[in-house]
């Protein structure tokens, strides 16, 4: 579906099927560099099974109009605006690892609209190597490859994909390079300043679902546990060998999980 946020054509994907009246509502935000394709297959499932779903692109990122916001404070302020442009009371909103900062943010500062919180490959910060930063700026390959490679566990290196005959990394590093060119530098540059999330997560009344991959390298169990005593109603799922790409390494798991938190 498409909208107009803040006088920009704004896109999210709805797992095309139409939800009846009073269905669960749920708000499904990506990590950098990506768009809301990362949630397809759980955005199907979940549309199949009675759930209004958004995945929504944020500006500069798959159908939504530019430019690429800078911060993950002004992204917040974007997708409440496009709660509002869809005529969204209330949602579930769920986030992976940007998204996630993304998701805490919102949450903590719009608690009206917010009636529960998923939180996919999150940690208290997530601070950038320069050398990634500057290969994004750059452009061309490497980030991509360096992302993608740090991204997921051992099993989906060697293949592992549900499906036969596809590799999970392959569709991630193709999605990373399909990126309109600055846009993963500054996703990177706004994960890498932003420093709130323990912060703001007191703040957080909802209940609350981490979802962890055992193998993430890029936002380590240990740096998410710092947020569960923060929030005042938090729950942690840990999936065994998955790394931080979650949702295309354990596609029925997340999918799975998302539908308990729309149903909250």
């Amino acid at each position: 579906m498409e909208c107009i946020v803040n006088g920009k054509r704004a896109h999210a994907a709805t797992g095309g099927i139409e939800p009846k009246a009073g269905a669960p509502v749920l708000v499904l935000i990506h990590g950098a560099g990506m768009d809301g394709t990362v949630w397809q297959l759980q955005s199907r499932y979940l549309a199949a099974r009675g759930v209004r779903v958004f995945a929504v692109d944020l500006p500069g990122h798959g159908g939504s109009e530019g430019p690429a916001l800078a911060s993950v404070e002004d992204m917040a302020d974007w997708v409440i605006a496009f709660m509002d442009a869809a005529g969204i009371k209330q949602a579930a909103v769920a986030g992976h690892s940007m998204g996630a900062l993304i998701a805490v943010e919102l949450a903590a500062r719009h608690p009206e609209k917010v009636k529960a919180v998923g939180l996919l490959g999150v940690a208290a910060e997530m601070p950038v190597h320069p050398d990634l930063i500057a290969a994004a700026d750059a452009g061309g390959p490497l980030a991509p490859e360096l992302v993608t490679d740090w991204g997921f566990g051992r099993i989906s290196h060697i293949g592992g994909h549900p499906q036969p005959g596809l590799w999970v990394m392959g569709a991630a590093e193709q999605l990373l390079e399909s990126a309109k060119p600055g846009v993963l530098a500054g996703d990177l540059r706004a994960c890498d300043v932003y420093k709130k999330a323990a912060e703001q997560s007191t703040g957080v009344a909802c209940p609350v679902r981490i979802v962890a991959g055992d193998e993430d390298k890029m936002t380590p169990l240990k740096n998410a546990k710092p947020l569960m005593g923060q929030f005042k109603d938090a729950a942690l799922d840990v999936l065994g060998r998955t790394g931080h790409m979650m949702m295309l390494e354990r596609p029925r798991e997340v999918a799975k999980s998302l539908r308990d938190l729309a149903a909250l």
